[in-house]
């Protein structure tokens, strides 16, 4: 692997870690180089580093010494194209070590991943079961699921045989049905937006930045992932996570990932932090960044050594 960086204003470096088959990801990094504790945050399907703003900002203005390092998945944002081959979770989860070992290759590390982002962290986990309690610290799950992501909500719709034909037609045809996926995010705007925002009062500069990440994704990294996500099953996972601090957090209107799922991770997971912002969509990194930072907050904190371990208890966030 190799790494070339910049350095852009406000504190912010950027630089593009190569993997091992040659796909360029792109990486933000914030705070100290030599602090005691890194934190990555790894977006979900169709989105990118842009994201975790809000949350990053907050984590930075409690947390000034703390390191933060956001990258942009294979196929998302600034990083590169790859194989359609490649777009599954047990790739994105070596894309994972490949950053980590290039920006944090020493020091304590804390994942914290939304939706897909929460699964590449699990499908590392998985894959690195002797990093957890040495290596990473702490973990954290936001709007994501361990298993099961067709059998409620909207992802029962990705056994639909329309998704099939779908993914057949991009494989055929990427680049007529690029151009009609720009027109169909137009159309199903007011759906996607119910998916994502649960039933709160969004702001339109919130639903403008998710709308642009979705329009920016191409029809082929969109369309390639859905398979992986039908067969997904990393509950295997989560009993490791009972040796560190754990944080599952999900928003009572998810219709994406319905809370069912994280209070399933949780119950799997001893001592874990589950916390349910009320009224909160899939997208509650985007609604409710606050919430979200306070909650990571107590991770690091946890992740830090300070403080009892506690059994795993439920907040709800007004």
């Amino acid at each position: 692997m190799s790494i070339s960086s910049t350095i852009t204003p406000h504190a912010e470096r950027r630089a593009a870690v190569a993997t091992n088959d040659g796909v360029a990801l792109a990486i933000r990094e914030y705070g100290p180089r030599d602090a005691d504790l890194t934190v990555v945050l790894v977006h979900g399907h169709c989105l990118r580093t842009e994201s975790w703003t809000d949350v990053r900002d907050a984590l930075r203005h409690r947390y000034a010494g703390a390191r933060i390092v956001c990258y942009d998945h294979r196929g998302h944002g600034d990083s590169a194209a790859a194989p359609r081959q490649t777009y599954h979770l047990d790739q994105l989860g070596h894309d994972l070590r490949e950053v980590l070992d290039t920006v944090a290759p020493t020091g304590p590390i804390v994942l914290v991943g939304h939706s897909m982002g929460g699964m590449t962290v699990l499908t590392y986990v998985s894959q690195n079961p002797h990093e957890i309690g040495a290596r990473i610290v702490g973990v954290a799950l936001i709007a994501t699921a361990a298993r099961g992501l067709a059998d409620a909500g909207f992802g029962r719709l990705l056994r639909h045989p329309v998704v099939s034909a779908f993914q057949a037609a991009v494989r055929l045809a990427p680049n007529l049905m690029q151009h009609a996926k720009l027109l169909a995010c137009k159309v199903f705007a007011p759906i996607i937006r119910t998916a994502e925002f649960g039933d709160r009062k969004v702001s339109a500069r919130v639903i403008a930045l998710a709308n642009a990440m979705h329009n920016a994704t191409p029809i082929v990294t969109m369309a390639s992932f859905l398979s992986a996500f039908m067969v997904f099953d990393r509950t295997d996972a989560l009993p490791m996570l009972s040796k560190i601090p754990t944080l599952v957090l999900c928003g009572s209107a998810d219709l994406m990932t319905p809370s069912a799922h994280s209070v399933a991770m949780a119950a799997a997971v001893e001592y874990s932090d589950l916390v349910m912002v009320e009224g909160a969509g899939h997208s509650v990194i985007l609604e409710q960044p606050e919430r979200v930072a306070e909650a990571i907050g107590r991770l690091l904190t946890r992740a830090g050594g300070i403080g009892a371990r506690k059994g795993a208890h439920l907040a709800l966030v007004a």
